[in-house]
C-alpha cells in the first residue's frame, strides 16, 4: 500500500470515540492572535485563526484559560468560572469560537481548574470573612502551630510555604501554587457540586471536553501530616523539590470525585475528559484516574515535557507505562506546552534542529495515545529568549536564573515575518523573539519542505492509519541507547516505527517493510540509520 493509499483510509471505526487517537491543538489564547490591538491575544483572534488549525487536520482545539481572573497566574487563578475575562472578550465571543470550530469539524476543549481559585473569587472572599459563614469550609483553613508557624511543612510549587496567614480568620489558608491561588476544599460535597455546576454551564454551551488542570492537587490530607524530605543527591531548584509530596496531593478520595464528573459528562454525547497529572507518583495516579469506564478518558503527565533529552530510554519507559492491559485507560502525550520549554530547544542544538524536529514530530504521531500539539510546534519554534526585565511568569521570576521558566514558551505566535509577527497592532505582552520570524506561518505556508508542511503530512498519515490512531504497540528487538523501535498494529494493518534519536549513525537490522515516510534519510532496507532520523513502514 502506498502512502497515498494509506492516507485515503478511514481514520477510525464509526463506533470509536472521536477523541481516541485524536490530535489536539493547544491554543494559549493570550499569545495566539490579538484582534483588538491591546497586545494580548483574545477569543476573536483565536476564532480568526482557526482555519490554520483545521488546515493541519487536527481533531480538536484545547483553549487554555480565558476566564475572569486577576491574572496573577495568567488565568489559572480563576475569579469567575462562568465568566470570560474582558481582555479575552465576551461569552458571545466564546460562543462564536465554538460555532466556527464546529463548522470546521474541530472539537473544542477548555480547561477546568478545580484544585484552586483566585483569591478574588467571591467564594474565597466570603470564606475568609469569618469562621462561621456558609462558605467557611469551602477552602482549606488551619490553625497555626503553638509557635505561630504554619500547620505543617508543605511547600508550594512556586516557592515558599504552602500556607499564608489571614488576619481576618486568624488562620492559615492552603495554596499549592501562588498565595493568590487558595486551594478549594474539594472534600466538601457543596464544593464538588458547585464545580459540577460549572462543568454543566460549559457543556451546555457546546464544549466537547475538558482538560482537568492539576487534578492530583484537588484534595489534601485532612490530617495535615508533614511531607517527608527527599534524600540523596537530587537537583533542587525550588523548596518544592525538597519533599516527597505524599500528603498535599494524590489523595485517595480523588477518584470518587472524578466519577461524579464523569457521570455528569456522560449525560452529554461524545464528550471527552483529559486529566493533567504531574509529580513523582504521576504514572500511578494517571492509571488510577483513568481505570475502568467511570473515570477520565485519558491523562497525560510530564514524561516528555520535563525530559531534558529525548532518548530511547525515555520513550521506552513511557510506552511501558501504558501497555494496553485490560481495564487500562488511554494515554495522551505532549512534547511541549505553556508550562514547559519547547522541545526543539530542550532536545536539539541549533545545528541539529531541522532534522531532529522532523524526527521528533514523526515519533509523536506514531505513539499510542492522543497527540497534544502546542501552538508553534508545527513551525518548529525553539524556546524564545526573554530577558529578565521582560519576564512575566511568577515562577520564572522566583526561580531565575535556575530554570528557563515558562515565558519562553508563551511568546506570541508568529503569523508573518513582519516585526510584530502578525500577532497584532500593539506591542505584545511578551516580546516576539526575532528568531521566530523566519519560521512564521506565512514564511512556511507555501514551502513543501518546511516543518509546517511536514507536520501536516504527519497528521494526515496518522488520520489515515487506524493502527497509528488506535492500534496496539509492541517494542521490537534491536533496541539500543540510540534506537527505539516499535510496531503499531490494528486488524490487518501493521506498521514498523524506528527512530535513531542520537547524533551519530546507529546500526539496525534491515527490513523488507515498505517505506511510508522517513526523515533524515532513514531507510528500512539499510543496516543503519543516520543521526536524528526515523521511518514508518508497512510490514
Amino acid at each position: 500500500m502506498s502512502e497515498a493509499e494509506t492516507l485515503s483510509r478511514a481514520s477510525s471505526d464509526a463506533s470509536t470515540a472521536w477523541w481516541k487517537g485524536a490530535v489536539i491543538y493547544q491554543i494559549y489564547p493570550r499569545s495566539f492572535s490579538d484582534s483588538n490591538g491591546d497586545g494580548i491575544g483574545d477569543l476573536k483572534g483565536a476564532t480568526e485563526r482557526l482555519d490554520h488549525v483545521a488546515a493541519l487536520s487536527c481533531d480538536a482545539v484545547w483553549i487554555s484559560p480565558f476566564f475572569t481572573s486577576p491574572m496573577k497566574d495568567f488565568g489559572y487563578d480563576v475569579a469567575d468560572y462562568c465568566g470570560v475575562d474582558p481582555i479575552f472578550g465576551t461569552l458571545g465571543d466564546f460562543d462564536a469560537l465554538v460555532a466556527k470550530a464546529h463548522a470546521l469539524d474541530l472539537k473544542v476543549m477548555i480547561d477546568q481548574v478545580y484544585s484552586h481559585s483566585s483569591i478574588e473569587h467571591r467564594w474565597f472572599v466570603e470564606s475568609r470573612s469569618a469562621r462561621d459563614n456558609p462558605k467557611a469550609d469551602w477552602y482549606v483553613w488551619a490553625d497555626a502551630r503553638p509557635d505561630g508557624s504554619p500547620p505543617n511543612n508543605w511547600q508550594s510549587v512556586f516557592g515558599g510555604p504552602s500556607w499564608t496567614w489571614d488576619a481576618r480568620r486568624e488562620q492559615y489558608y492552603l495554596h499549592n501554587f501562588l498565595a493568590e491561588q487558595p486551594d478549594l476544599n474539594v472534600h466538601h460535597p457543596e464544593v464538588q457540586q458547585v464545580l459540577l455546576d460549572v462543568a454543566s454551564f460549559w457543556l451546555d454551551r457546546g464544549v466537547d471536553g475538558f482538560r482537568l488542570d492539576a487534578l492530583n492537587f484537588a484534595m489534601h490530607d485532612p490530617e495535615l501530616r508533614d511531607n517527608p524530605p527527599v534524600t540523596g543527591p537530587h537537583k533542587r531548584t525550588r523548596p518544592f523539590d525538597f519533599q516527597h509530596h505524599l500528603y498535599n496531593q494524590g489523595h485517595a478520595a480523588i477518584p470518587a470525585f472524578i466519577e461524579r464528573i464523569r457521570a455528569l459528562v456522560d449525560r452529554y454525547p461524545d464528550r471527552f475528559l483529559l486529566a493533567e497529572v504531574g509529580g513523582e507518583h504521576a504514572a500511578q495516579e494517571m492509571k488510577q484516574f483513568t481505570s475502568g469506564d467511570a473515570r477520565v478518558n485519558s491523562a497525560y503527565g510530564f514524561d516528555y515535557l520535563y525530559a531534558e533529552a529525548l532518548t530511547p530510554d525515555v520513550v521506552r519507559a513511557a510506552i511501558a507505562n501504558w501497555p494496553g492491559a485490560a481495564g487500562e485507560g488511554w494515554p495522551s502525550w505532549a512534547f511541549s506546552n505553556h508550562d514547559a520549554p519547547r522541545f526543539a530547544s530542550r532536545w536539539s542544538t541549533e545545528a541539529s534542529r531541522p532534522a531532529f524536529v522532523r524526527t521528533a514530530l514523526m515519533l509523536l504521531v506514531a505513539l499510542r495515545g492522543n497527540v497534544i500539539l502546542y501552538q508553534g510546534e508545527e513551525l518548529g519554534l525553539p524556546q524564545a529568549e526573554v530577558a529578565f526585565e521582560h519576564l512575566q511568569d511568577p515562577e520564572a521570576i522566583a526561580n531565575w536564573p535556575q530554570t528557563l521558566g515558562r515565558d519562553g514558551a508563551r511568546t506570541p505566535m508568529p503569523w508573518s515575518d513582519a516585526f510584530d509577527g502578525g500577532f497584532g497592532s500593539a506591542s505584545p505582552w511578551l516580546p516576539i523573539d526575532p528568531a521566530h520570524l523566519p519560521l512564521s506561518v506565512a514564511a512556511q505556508r507555501s514551502d513543501d519542505g518546511s516543518v509546517l508542511a511536514w507536520t501536516r503530512r504527519m497528521i494526515a498519515l496518522r488520520r489515515g492509519s487506524r493502527a497509528l490512531r488506535q492500534g496496539a504497540i509492541r517494542l521490537l528487538a534491536g533496541q539500543s541507547d540510540q534506537i527505539v523501535a516499535f510496531e503499531r498494529e490494528l486488524c490487518d494493518e501493521r506498521l514498523q516505527c524506528v527512530f535513531n534519536l542520537s547524533d551519530r549513525p546507529a546500526p539496525f537490522a534491515s527490513s523488507r517493510a515498505t517505506l511510508l515516510v522517513q526523515s533524515g534519510g532513514a531507510d528500512p532496507s539499510a543496516n543503519s540509520l543516520p543521526p536524528a532520523s526515523g521511518y514508518i513502514a508497512r510490514c
